[in-house]
């Protein structure tokens, strides 16, 4: 439905709606009968994200937004610069890979710190189950993931594809939404070339005529990824996607330096176990994180509790980001 700039009329009282789309101090809003009314936030500060329950109300040619109602959650990263939120009362983030090109382990690590900091529960799904040799070894590289409790979907994303990944046992994206994403709200982020579109498309066929439009009604001319959209899934409005930019650059400058061991659940079993109360995990002697780094080679299915080298040199890596920063901003104070 293509979002109108004329909101109903008599509609001069404030009326729910929820943010389905967003770019700048732009959104489009819709309403409990599932019409669509372009809005903008009251005051400077305000700003609607996609997933935000709002009220609003009419004002001449388009809605002003009086008030975002009280958020369960709300996904973001900020990097020296600024502060971009990506979505607000989502369920869980699905967080798409490929098998090809090799994607990077520090963004998948960001992306799951921010979802843990935030409260929503991650989902990893690794696409192009069809390159067999290419998807065996990113699925090896996912073994530390599995072991510490994420979940990790193979999947087949493209039509043509799903034949030749049979032999993966990976889902199509029907199977995908019917399993994972029926009756809740999913983000979807993914980097450049991991098929995000293509699961989408095959997911919500009207997926890129929508887009066109309310990019049209947002002024986002043909740039239509820099909006943060809302699809439904079904008739019922029960299941939703939503569909944002932004997992190239995801700055954890929210995130405290202290804070960041516990936010890693495979950091978590052995925080207990340092000699120092303020261990930082990086040169303490009697550290119990460190002392649980080895490899354990190939993902077994075990319920093991070791800390791969890759992780911990991901921690030694944002650790020393974070202080980083830390120590720049009390410069600035």
């Amino acid at each position: 439905m293509k979002p109108r700039k004329s909101p109903p009329a008599g509609s001069a009282a404030l009326q729910s709606g929820l943010v389905i789309a967003s770019h700048g101090r732009h959104c489009v809003v819709e309403t409990a009968d599932g019409q669509r009314v372009i809005c903008h936030p009251r005051g400077k500060k305000s700003q609607a994200v996609a997933g935000d329950r709002v009220l609003w109300q009419a004002s001449q040619d388009e809605g002003c937004i009086e008030r975002i109602e009280p958020r369960r959650n709300l996904l973001y990263r900020q990097d020296e610069m600024r502060t971009k939120s990506f979505a607000a009362n989502i369920d869980q983030a699905l967080i798409l890979l490929a098998a090809e090109p090799a994607f990077s382990e520090h963004q998948l690590a960001r992306a799951l710190i921010a979802c843990q900091a935030a409260g929503i529960t991650p989902l990893i799904a690794l696409n192009k189950a069809d390159l067999a040799a290419a998807f065996s070894h990113a699925w090896l590289r996912l073994a530390p993931y599995r072991r510490m409790g994420c979940t990790v979907l193979p999947l087949a994303a493209a039509p043509a594809a799903a034949p030749g990944a049979a032999a993966m046992h990976a889902l199509t994206p029907q199977a995908l939404a019917a399993a994972h994403l029926a009756g809740r709200v999913t983000l979807v982020l993914g980097p450049s070339g991991a098929g995000k579109s293509t699961l989408i498309n095959a997911l919500i066929p009207h997926a890129r005529a929508a887009t066109g439009e309310i990019s049209q009604a947002l002024g986002s001319g043909r740039h239509t990824t820099t909006a943060t959209t809302w699809y439904w899934l079904d008739a019922a409005r029960t299941s939703a996607l939503i569909d944002s930019p932004g997992f190239q650059e995801f700055g954890l400058r929210h995130i405290a330096p202290a804070q960041l061991a516990g936010l890693m659940p495979d950091f978590a079993p052995h925080l207990g176990a340092c000699r120092f109360y303020n261990c930082t995990h990086l040169h303490e002697p009697g550290c119990g994180v460190r002392a649980a780094v080895h490899d354990e080679g190939a993902d077994d299915g075990s319920a093991s509790q070791a800390i791969s080298p890759s992780r911990y040199r991901i921690y030694a890596d944002l650790s020393a980001e974070l202080d980083q920063q830390a120590w720049q901003a009390r410069g600035k104070a």
